[in-house]
């Protein structure tokens, strides 16, 4: 997979309020892997717990690869989980299963949209399922998202604690030709940043497109909208899409639309737009095209900042694009850890990635994967408070 292009240099401003540290050590890093009960049809789940010595813990899950809470401190130094999620792997699949809004979940093959669910590979056309009518969306019926990956290893490093899943996806597995492997490890450092660093390698022409779709509320998961939260995007163009999500192929300027949030700006501020493209997804759903060179050291990609609980974030990746979603399908049908039940815009998505429905279009950064090539990027969420 081509992993560069020639970009402008990034430019962004830099959120004021935002603090530095998260408060005093107070435990030395640790690792820990525990049963977390069996799928439906009986396969047996892990759950991981990363700590690092700023008081700062990451729960991941073998199914899905699903980062299934995050606890970080407030400005008062009190730690709250800060992803949407489920107390019990019930949660993840069977009841939030059937809403297909993949929690905190490793995205693939294809994370986001393919028209019709068709896309070429090396001059053949290839079909995956129709998830999202009249479209595919990430990955088919039975994506990475609702697979048990493989433990492969969890311990401590110079970088911090960290676990590395792995996933064998056959050739032809949800239409997509060629048996990929595909290993992410996440890494929770001493810096107070979580890296997710995906590699992967294929036996046969493929493509794909990797990404974790967590839903973050700085103010605490179950703790209502996001809608005060300061957001600030390192883009000056996006991808505007037709009625169905899908790209026109046009990169337009966010200048002079709602989705221009080159400086720090509440994320409920024009929410309400009668913008066409804000119809369109009734809300951000939206893929901005990441400032900077794609393929190389990660890039700031986005910042968010909840003024309520002091909390900020900042979001790194080596990915072409950044697709921005306020939770705009969350209609009140689950309930997370909390007890309180998700509604729009109760949680920010930040989907790293390559634009949708790229193999359908030549001039976007291709996705294609061939044999001896390695698809390696990583994306960054790095936590601070003030």
């Amino acid at each position: 997979m081509s992993r560069f292009s020639a970009c402008k240099a990034p430019l962004f401003a830099t959120v004021a309020l935002v603090g530095l540290s998260l408060g005093a050590a107070q435990a030395r890093p640790t690792a820990l892997s525990q049963p977390w009960g069996n799928t439906p049809d009986g396969k047996p789940v892990r759950i991981i717990t990363l700590k690092n010595d700023h008081n700062v813990t990451v729960r991941v899950i073998t199914y899905g690869g699903i980062i299934q809470s995050v606890e970080t401190p407030d400005r008062n130094g009190h730690p709250q989980d800060i992803v949407l999620g489920f107390g019990d792997l019930k949660g993840y699949t069977v009841d939030s299963a059937k809403g297909g809004l993949f929690f905190g979940a490793i995205i693939g093959r294809y994370a986001n949209r393919l028209a019709g669910g068709s896309f070429p590979v090396d001059g053949k056309i290839y079909h995956t399922d129709i998830t999202a009518a009249p479209n595919a969306l990430h990955g088919g019926k039975k994506g990475f998202d609702k697979n048990v990956w493989t433990l492969e290893k969890t311990g401590i490093s110079a970088s911090g604690s960290y676990v590395t899943l792995k996933l064998v996806s056959p050739n032809g597995d949800q239409g997509f030709p060629g048996t990929l492997t595909t290993h992410v490890t996440y890494t929770l450092g001493n810096d107070n940043a979580l890296s997710l660093h995906y590699v992967a390698t294929t036996d046969a022409p493929t493509v794909l497109n990797l990404t974790n779709h967590s839903y973050w509320n700085l103010n605490g998961e179950g703790s209502g909208s996001i809608e005060p939260e300061i957001l600030q995007i390192n883009a000056d163009s996006y991808t505007p899409t037709d009625s169905t999500s899908i790209p026109t192929g046009q990169l337009a300027p966010v200048a002079g639309t709602p989705l221009d949030f080159s400086k720090p700006t509440e994320v409920g501020a024009r929410l309400r737009s009668n913008d066409i493209q804000m119809m369109y997804a009734r809300g951000y759903d939206m893929n901005w095209v990441v400032n900077g060179a794609y393929g190389q050291a990660p890039r700031l990609a986005g910042k968010v900042y909840d003024p309520r609980s002091g909390r900020s974030m900042e979001v790194l990746t080596n990915q072409p694009g950044l697709q921005v979603y306020t939770s705009n399908s969350l209609d009140g049908g689950y309930a997370g850890i909390s007890g309180h039940a998700y509604r729009q815009t109760d949680a920010i998505a930040f989907e790293a990635e390559h634009y949708p429905d790229s193999p359908n279009h030549p001039s976007f950064p291709t996705t294609e994967l061939k044999p001896g090539q390695t698809f390696d990027y990583t994306t960054t969420f790095k936590f601070s408070n003030q």
